[in-house]
């Protein structure tokens, strides 16, 4: 069996595969002239090619009769392998369309609640005109974020990445900087906020993965200072709410302070944070594929739309799953 199966290998890369679309041809027009024609061949080459055929298939295939050629049995069995095997490969080879306004299913986005918040009406504002039956799937972010994107359990990745791995492609999105919010009313909302005061006050930090120090302990650490973390929790949103309901402060991206509205006061925070870029990270195998070229320019454009005035009516279904 493994004799069969090697000869059957060097025998395909032996045979000019241009052949079967002439045998197609020859088929069924039943005549070299039509064939050559249909293929804008000379009538010689496609005589060379049916000699050639003859030879690859051992048979004769076509037959002269009293009306003109007419199909051996041989030619008679091989003819729908034939058209099957050809249209197979013409769709193997041909593009891969993707229609928004018929795609189904789902897209899958890793993401922080914070750029959920942010982003999620936007893009599903945009889903909701162009792909109507997609729905949009949000997972948490983890410490294995970028391996889900190897191993395609998400289609596309949002959030703080300065560089990004092999075989990972990254796009920036939109810049942002980081605000100190208290709530309306607070005893120290009236006040300047000097970096004393801001150390002698409790805050609430988010830490997403748990893992490693936040970006304001390390700021107050480079100038040798330290504050008090009265309480830390894995969500921006949890975040807020508590901020609101009591005199712990807490300082965040300004995207999501924007998104909450009169109960709070917005400052500077009292030492230099900078900026920094949100991305958009996928899989360089996805970056010619057209469902995913389609989705790239649908994140960008809801990206563009938060600095936009006025929000778009939210129509689809965000749902949360366990992180991959």
């Amino acid at each position: 069996m493994c004799y069969i199966v090697g000869m059957h290998q060097v025998n395909l890369r032996r045979v000019d595969l241009n052949l079967l679309v002439v045998l197609e041809a020859l088929l069924d027009e039943r005549s070299v002239t039509r064939a050559a024609v249909r293929l804008n061949m000379s009538q010689p080459a496609v005589s060379r090619a049916l000699s050639r055929l003859r030879k690859l298939f051992g048979d004769a295939l076509l037959a002269e009769g009293r009306t003109g050629y007419m199909l051996t049995a041989r030619a008679e069995g091989i003819r729908p392998a034939l058209r099957s095997t050809l249209a197979d490969i013409a769709t193997m080879l041909g593009a891969n369309p993707f229609d928004p306004a018929t795609a189904t299913g789902h897209v899958r986005l890793l993401m922080m609640d914070l750029e959920t918040a942010a982003l999620a009406p936007h893009l599903l504002a945009r889903l909701a005109v162009e792909a109507p039956a997609l729905d949009l799937d949000v997972l948490p972010p983890s410490a294995t974020a970028i391996e889900a994107l190897e191993e395609n359990a998400v289609d596309a990745l949002v959030g703080v990445f300065d560089d990004a791995p092999a075989g990972i492609r990254r796009r920036g999105l939109y810049q942002d900087r980081f605000v100190t919010l208290m709530r309306a009313g607070h005893p120290a909302a009236a006040q300047e906020l000097t970096l004393d005061r801001y150390l002698e006050l409790g805050h609430i930090v988010v830490r997403v993965t748990g893992v490693g120090p936040g970006l304001v302990d390390v700021a107050l650490a480079g100038v040798g200072r330290r504050g008090r973390v009265s309480v830390r929790v894995p969500s921006f949103l949890a975040a807020v709410e508590i901020a609101a309901r009591s005199d712990l402060i807490m300082t965040l991206p300004s995207s999501l302070a924007q998104m909450v509205g009169g109960r709070f006061v917005s400052l500077p925070p009292p030492l230099d944070l900078g900026s920094f870029t949100m991305s958009l990270l996928w899989h360089a195998r996805h970056q010619d594929e057209p469902r995913h070229v389609w989705l790239r320019h649908a994140i960008a454009a809801a990206a563009t739309a938060l600095s936009a005035p006025g929000a778009s009516t939210v129509k689809g279904s965000v749902r949360s799953q366990p992180a991959p």
